[in-house]
C-alpha cells in the first residue's frame, strides 16, 4: 500500500464522518437508529471539514509536501461559504481568495492573537496518514498546514496531535500491529509542548476505559469550537475504537457538541488504520456521502 493510498483512505474516513455527523444537526436524527442499522436518508452533504481536507490532499498529491502559499491560494479558490464555515474562517478565506497574504491576514485574526479554533485539526488527518511511519515529518507538515489559517499555538498543536496520530495509525496498519491506546497517545504527546491541548490529551490518557459521557464531560466535545476543546476527546475516541470505525463515529455522535468535526477527526485517524474492510468504513455510509469534489476525484 502506498502512502497516498493511506492518505485517501483517511480522507474517505474523514469525509464520511464529517457528512454523517452533520446529519445529526437535523431534528429527528437519532443515534439509536444508526446503531440499529437505520441510516439517515441520502445524500449526506459534507462540510468545511472535508472541503479543506481535499485542498490539503490535492497539494500532497501534486507536490508531496505543503507549500504554504499554494495551500492558502487553494483554500481561497475552493472556499464555499455555505459549507458551514465559522465567521472567523469566512473572513480569512475571503481575504485569501482576494489575494491577501496569509502571513498578514492570519496573525491579525481575533484581535491579533490568531485563531485557536479546531479548523486546522479537522482537515489534517490525511496529511498524517500520508507520512505514515514518519511522525516527525507529519508534525512539521501539520504545523505548516495549520499556520496558513491559524496563528495561535493551541490550534497549531491541535493539528500536530491529529497528524501524528494518523501517521502512527497508518504505520500500524502497514506493519499489522494495533497500538495499545496508551501507547498511541504517548506517541502523540512526544511531539507536543506545554499547552492546553497537551494537558487535555494527558487527561484523555487517564480516561481510557471510561464511558463516552465521562470522557466528553472531562475533555470537551468541540462545543466551543476550539482545538483544546476538540482534539483531546477526538484522540480518546480514536485510541479507544481504533479497529472499529463505526463504533468510533458513534462515540462522537453520543458525545454531542461539534459532531461533524469530532467525527471528521476521528474518522480520518481510524480509517488510516482500518481502511474500508472489516471494521472499516461501511460501504453503505460511503454510498450515502455526497461525492467528493472534482479537486480530488481527478
Amino acid at each position: 500500500m502506498t502512502s497516498f493510498e493511506l492518505c485517501m483512505d483517511s480522507l474517505e474516513g474523514l469525509s464520511v464522518g464529517d457528512a454523517l455527523g452533520a446529519q445529526f444537526f437535523v431534528p429527528g436524527t437519532a443515534v439509536g437508529d444508526l446503531v440499529a442499522g437505520v441510516v439517515p436518508a441520502a445524500p449526506w452533504p459534507w462540510t468545511d471539514d472535508t472541503e479543506m481536507a481535499c485542498s490539503v490532499v490535492s497539494e500532497l498529491h501534486q507536490r508531496g509536501r505543503i507549500d504554504q502559499d499554494r495551500l492558502a491560494a487553494t483554500f481561497g479558490e475552493h472556499f464555499e461559504p455555505y459549507r458551514g464555515y465559522g465567521g472567523g474562517a469566512v473572513v480569512i478565506l475571503r481575504q485569501l481568495r482576494e489575494g491577501a497574504s496569509w502571513r498578514e491576514v492570519d496573525p491579525a485574526a481575533f484581535g491579533g492573537q490568531g485563531s485557536m479554533g479546531n479548523g486546522a485539526a479537522m482537515r489534517v488527518a490525511p496529511l498524517g496518514a500520508f507520512h505514515a511511519g514518519d511522525s516527525r515529518t507529519a508534525a512539521l507538515e501539520a504545523m505548516r498546514s495549520a499556520e496558513v489559517t491559524h496563528a495561535h499555538s493551541e490550534a497549531i498543536l491541535g493539528a500536530v496531535a491529529v497528524a501524528v496520530a494518523a501517521a502512527e495509525t497508518g504505520w500500524a496498519r502497514l506493519v499489522q500491529s494495533r497500538p495499545d491506546p496508551p501507547d498511541l497517545l504517548d506517541a502523540v504527546l512526544a511531539y507536543l509542548v506545554e499547552s492546553r491541548v497537551k494537558t487535555g490529551i494527558e487527561r484523555a490518557r487517564t480516561l481510557l476505559g471510561a464511558s463516552v459521557r465521562e470522557a466528553a464531560y472531562e475533555l470537551g466535545n468541540g462545543s466551543r469550537v476550539l482545538a483544546q476543546d476538540t482534539v483531546p476527546f477526538a484522540l480518546w475516541a480514536a485510541a479507544t475504537h481504533l479497529d472499529d470505525y463505526p463504533s468510533a463515529i458513534v462515540a462522537c455522535l453520543r458525545a454531542g457538541g461539534d459532531v461533524d468535526t469530532t467525527s471528521a477527526i476521528v474518522g480520518g485517524i481510524v480509517a488510516a488504520y482500518t481502511g474500508r474492510g472489516y471494521g472499516g468504513i461501511p460501504a453503505a455510509w460511503l454510498a450515502h456521502r455526497e461525492p467528493l469534489p472534482s479537486l480530488v476525484r481527478q
